[in-house]
């Protein structure tokens, strides 16, 4: 099991974004009295290239999903929250009887109006993007019919019954006015709740990417790079563009009872850094950067103690039979993690696990820390 997170590496890069002044801001934080600081708070820290949004957090504030309030976002300002780079100061102070961030920018680089595109490359991230990196933009959900219409591949160059890196084929459907960089997907698994038959998705797997050499009623397409055998019937989907995950970590607006439905590459359990699949999603108001706890569900367990009630009778045909009734005491669920969403669908969601005490497995419920 891992139990780090990889080393981050470069997204691609974001559009140019407008200056924003990080100011105390208009908003008035929830339950700003009752933020907790870390024993050994700093007053101010120089962000490092590598230092994620969380990371940073974490070092001022005993749970870090309470950054927003203590950096006094609205909910607009966590979607598309400002931009923190290498060499920022983020300043811990008090102002009217409340702590709050600000951040001292080196005045060689500001700038009245905004910052360069090469700079917001470097803005620091939520969260390490490594281990995240494929599902940013690649996993796909969606409805009963899955990619019914979708372009598919109908042949290859040979008799061969699968293809692979650089191997070209030949595709029915595609529309030139999408580019010329494609995904190629295959049927994966329908996510239901574990305790019904409701359909809440259906994932289409990520196989590979395919360019397209020559755009025709049947197209000719090269195999650009494959994680698994590439088959006749794949369907073909536009690349997307690359997704900068810079959302403030968050606690939920509302209550969330939700339950871990699936883990990466069909684990039995998991730790730290790893993806799982949870069955709440936009509909169930949950966005990107939001903070869940992970619960581990206890059984009843047994009452040991001496009982206070009547002994019962059981006849068993000419015998006579004293016992007592089992007594079991119910035990609250215990919260062994936490976890990040990145990637929100419909109804079902990613997020990467952050931190936990006990492996976690399918059915751990996902609640509001």
């Amino acid at each position: 099991m891992r139990q780090k997170f990889s080393i981050p590496i470069r997204l691609a890069a974001a559009t140019a974004a407008m200056l924003a002044l990080l100011t105390v801001l208009a908003a008035a934080p929830a339950r700003a009295d009752e933020i907790a600081l870390n024993p050994q708070v700093p007053d101010r820290y120089t962000v490092k290239k590598g230092d994620t949004l969380w990371g940073i957090s974490g070092r001022f504030l005993k749970d870090p999903w309470r950054w927003p309030d203590i950096w006094r976002l609205n909910r607009d300002e966590i979607r598309n929250p400002h931009r923190i780079y290498p060499g920022d100061v983020i300043v811990l102070d008090k102002a009217d009887g409340q702590w709050r961030l600000s951040v001292e920018t080196p005045a060689s680089r500001m700038s009245p109006t905004v910052r360069t595109t090469a700079l917001d490359v470097d803005a620091i991230p939520s969260i390490p993007p490594g281990d995240i990196e494929a599902y940013l933009t690649k996993p796909l959900i969606t409805g009963p019919d899955g990619l019914a219409g979708a372009p598919e591949i109908v042949a290859g160059r040979d008799p061969r019954v699968v293809r692979g890196n650089s191997d070209p084929v030949y595709v029915a459907g595609l529309d030139a006015k999408a580019g010329d960089l494609w995904y190629i997907y295959r049927k994966g698994r329908t996510f239901r709740p574990l305790d019904s038959d409701t359909f809440l998705g259906e994932e289409q797997r990520f196989l590979g990417k395919a360019r397209v050499e020559r755009f025709a009623d049947i197209s000719t397409v090269r195999i650009a790079s494959a994680s698994e055998e590439i088959l006749l019937g794949d369907k073909l989907v536009p690349a997307p563009r690359e997704q900068l995950i810079n959302y403030a970590p968050h606690a939920p607006q509302a209550a969330v009872n939700g339950q871990i439905i699936a883990l990466d590459r069909d684990s039995a359990e998991v730790g730290r850094g790893w993806i799982v699949t949870i069955d709440r999603g936009a509909g169930d108001g949950i966005d990107v950067g939001a903070v869940l706890a992970i619960h581990r569900g206890v059984p009843p367990i047994q009452d040991p103690r001496p009982s206070k009630e009547p002994d019962r009778i059981k006849q068993l045909l000419e015998q006579t039979k004293v016992y007592q009734p089992d007594r079991l005491l119910n035990v609250p669920d215990e919260r062994i993690g936490l976890l990040f969403v990145f990637r929100v669908f419909d109804y079902v969601s990613y997020g990467i696990v952050l931190n936990t005490t006990d492996p976690v497995t399918v059915g751990n419920y996902v609640r509001k820390p």
